[in-house]
């Protein structure tokens, strides 16, 4: 099958990789992979071309000229600018929602009223579009305070702290771009969770868990995320089935009702509490870093479910099966991540890391110059390690970061530290 992968993250890189394991009869490779416009870890394995993947035109135009029989759509921009909707008008399966649909992620006050219409639990939540209504829902709800973008922010558009100052500053920041809404602090576990929904069914992956904040101890800001590992050995009994049954069929089964249906991965970013799971956030992608650590694990092919769920074919389908293996990811970020990031430094190491058993890298904000390679942005890649218990991969991962060379460079010591002990 010929596909086409558009993005630039760590997440495509994953997503190109377990597409990558899937052999023909003959050992050779079962896909033709395309990357738009990939990054420089992804150039190393498959074809890159430079298009913008926010210009649904563009894409489509591409998609048919070169027999694209299927279109995965990794990051949110895309999604939530149509891109889906162009492609398919073209009559091309894609992965990924519409931009009505899109909408879950795209605006925080739209999954929040999808979420009251279909009954879905969460914690309440005001909308505000002034300084005087942030105020007054901070006072309303009370500390710690969360307050979030209400459209796209990268993954920084959240902040929970008990600092009311810093509440406001951060709210009166996004209020510039549209309004923000101001949430109830929930307390407990987090859980991520996608499933696959081809505009009526839903099918599970395995739950993962991430690290949003930058430092140790869940100390610092929030990041796009630092690191993940998967399976959730604490998870309660049960807990996918309740989440399906009580969050995401009752979501798509909302969507589809009305006019819009999801067709792609619905991420449901979840919070165990005592009063039972919590819907914190949706997402309409796979999410990052926690596809590097539950994609490694999938032995369904990954290609099936894609284009099962882009083509209206997922109902009767059995739970994908995943391996006995755990995976643990590792971030490696650079110096100042996430207010600011010192591009260009050198990259070293990164043979040596990905010879350590069971790792392999999922590159980011990477380039390859005639010096080598360098990093380019913030979350500058994934180091990604499996093993037969959390020790075992744990201990793979952080031997393989501490191969790797970067001036500044900065990553947490402890992921998956707590299921270990």
């Amino acid at each position: 099958m010929r596909i086409l992968v558009l993005g630039s993250g760590a997440r495509e890189h994953a997503i190109i990789t377990a597409l990558l394991r899937e052999r023909g009869a003959d050992g050779a490779p079962a896909h033709a992979i395309t990357a738009a416009p990939g990054n420089a870890g992804i150039a190393e394995v498959v074809e890159t071309v430079a298009l913008d993947p926010t210009r649904g035109d563009v894409v489509a135009d591409y998609a048919v000229d070169n027999d694209v029989q299927l279109v995965v759509i990794g990051p949110e921009a895309p999604l939530v600018a149509g891109v889906a909707d162009a492609v398919r008008r073209r009559g091309i399966p894609v992965f990924g929602p519409g931009a009505a649909a899109a909408q879950l992620e795209g605006s925080k006050t739209f999954a929040k009223r999808i979420m009251d219409d279909a009954g879905v639990p969460t914690g309440r939540a005001v909308r505000a579009g002034t300084y005087a209504e942030v105020e007054a829902a901070l006072d309303e709800l009370g500390s710690p305070y969360v307050v979030k973008a209400d459209g796209l922010a990268a993954g920084t558009g959240v902040i929970v702290t008990s600092d009311r100052t810093a509440a406001l500053s951060h709210a009166e920041h996004y209020l510039q771009q549209g309004g923000v809404l101001v949430e109830e602090f929930l307390d407990g576990q987090e859980v991520s969770l996608f499933l696959l929904s081809d505009g009526h069914s839903v099918v599970p992956l395995s739950p993962a868990q991430d690290y949003k904040r930058a430092l140790d101890g869940d100390a610092g800001p929030n990041t796009g995320g630092m690191g993940a590992y998967s399976p959730l050995p604490w998870a309660p009994e049960g807990f996918v089935d309740e989440v399906i049954r009580t969050v995401a069929e009752p979501t798509v089964r909302q969507l589809e009702n009305e006019g819009t249906p999801f067709i792609g991965l619905l991420y449901c970013g979840l919070i165990v509490t005592e009063r039972g799971i919590r819907v914190i956030e949706f997402n309409a992608r796979f999410g990052d870093p926690e596809t590097q650590v539950v994609l490694p694990r999938l032995v369904t092919p990954l290609s099936e479910l894609l284009l099962a769920a882009s083509t209206g074919q997922l109902g009767g389908r059995p739970h994908p099966q995943f391996s006995d293996d755990v995976a643990v990811t590792v971030v490696l970020a650079s110096e100042g991540y996430p207010t600011s990031s010192a591009p260009n430094r050198p990259l070293t190491g990164l043979a040596e890391a990905a010879a350590v058993d069971g790792v392999h890298l999922c590159h980011a904000a990477t380039a390859h110059t005639d010096e080598g390679f360098v990093a380019t942005g913030g979350r500058v890649l994934s180091v990604v390690a499996t093993g037969a218990d959390f020790a075992e991969a744990r201990s793979r991962a952080y031997e393989a970061i501490a191969r790797i060379g970067l001036e500044g460079g900065q990553y947490r010591s402890d992921i998956a530290a707590r299921v270990v002990s």
